[in-house]
């Protein structure tokens, strides 16, 4: 693993950016990842069609933890459309560090539960348009 993102990594596991809750948001996504345990919760407040204010609980390995706090950091302010957007590859890339086939729904779940609240989009998020690779996504 590179030093630096393994770094960044359990800094946002150790104090972990935006996590809590909002007071009446606008969207709330829960979901789990059954194979080992992590539970994500993302509550964001919507403006103009951009992520005012976004906050998350859960509980789970360093990896999905991380995660969370990284891509409340990310869509804060952006336009729903960008978040759309995203896949697997710009989760991986913000993620900064190389996951193993193993942990890969633990390094997904945030954003599958940011897509699946705001766009009702329930599936692992990929990133090829070639449909699912070797991993099943």
């Amino acid at each position: 693993m590179d030093e630096l993102g393994l770094e960044i990594l359990l800094d946002h596991y150790k104090d972990p950016r935006n996590f809590g809750h909002l007071e009446s948001p606008d969207v709330v996504g829960e979901e789990g990842n059954p194979s080992c345990g992590d539970q994500i919760r993302m509550e964001l407040k919507l403006k103009d069609r951009r992520v005012e204010d976004v906050r998350f609980s859960g509980k789970g390995c360093a990896i999905s933890q991380a995660a969370a706090s990284l891509l409340t950091e990310e869509i804060k302010g952006k336009p729903l459309e960008e978040i759309r957007k995203m896949g697997r590859r710009e989760m991986l890339d913000l993620l900064g560090v190389e996951v193993n086939p193993m942990r890969l729904k633990c390094a997904l779940l945030a954003l599958k539960v940011v897509k699946g609240a705001l766009f009702d989009e329930h599936e692992w998020p990929d990133g090829d348009d070639e449909g699912e690779d070797e991993f099943g996504f």
